[in-house]
């Protein structure tokens, strides 16, 4: 049972790891989770990637593989993962492949939570957060009772500068661009199962369950 989870941000990626996670009892593997663990237990590629990242530079992809390379080795992984962020390119998508032949493992599935990018940019750029109290809220889904105004405190609400209709945009735009080749060697390999992610979340899971157990 061995899943990779696609989605652009908003698509609810975060939302259904947990409901995966918690059926089916595997691991969530987030590419920011290997490296944090792989640097607090002290590993030599752990202590590479640590270098990379104080410097503010991007990880080099041989570290990054190492690393996913070990984390697929762990005994909680012999039942399956859900890995979630990576790959991100073609040639780390290439390495995996390599990665799993040597575990004598096979992908099953890449699943991927389709949303209209019109759709995200609402959601991403609904959210609001209280000035004084620090409390959020969100237009569509979670609206306060007046308008601009917390309901805790009353205090006034913002959006935060990366949260606009312009930088929310421009995010999106680039993880298309970046998803695609990604989506098409997967399409290649007849892996790809696309979910409606324009549902409300359980039917989401609905569906996905339905896709995992085939």
């Amino acid at each position: 049972m061995n899943f990779i989870l696609m989605g652009l941000p908003g698509a609810g990626k975060g939302t259904q790891a947990e409901k995966i996670v918690e059926k089916y009892s595997i691991p969530h593997i987030s590419t920011g989770d290997m490296f944090r663990a792989a640097i607090k237990e002290g590993t030599e590629l752990g202590i590479k990637a640590k270098s990379f990242m104080d410097q503010g530079n991007l990880v080099p992809d041989e570290v990054t593989i190492g690393i996913v390379r070990e984390r697929l080795g762990k005994d909680d992984c012999s039942k399956g993962f859900l890995l979630d962020g990576f790959p991100r390119t073609v040639a780390q998508a290439e390495a995996l492949q390599q990665i799993l032949t040597d575990l004598d493992r096979k992908l099953d599935a890449v699943l991927n939570i389709e949303v209209n990018p019109e759709i995200l940019l609402a959601r991403l750029t609904g959210r609001r957060i209280c000035k004084n109290c620090g409390a959020t809220y969100h237009l569509i889904f979670n609206p306060p009772a007046q308008e601009g105004i917390c309901d805790k405190c009353g205090g006034e609400l913002y959006q935060r500068s990366d949260d606009n209709e312009e930088t929310v945009g421009n995010r999106l735009e680039v993880n298309i661009e970046q998803s695609k080749p990604l989506l098409d060697f997967y399409l290649k390999l007849d892996l790809v199962k696309t979910v409606n992610g324009e549902q409300e979340m359980d039917a989401v899971f609905a569906d996905i369950d339905a896709m995992i157990r085939g």
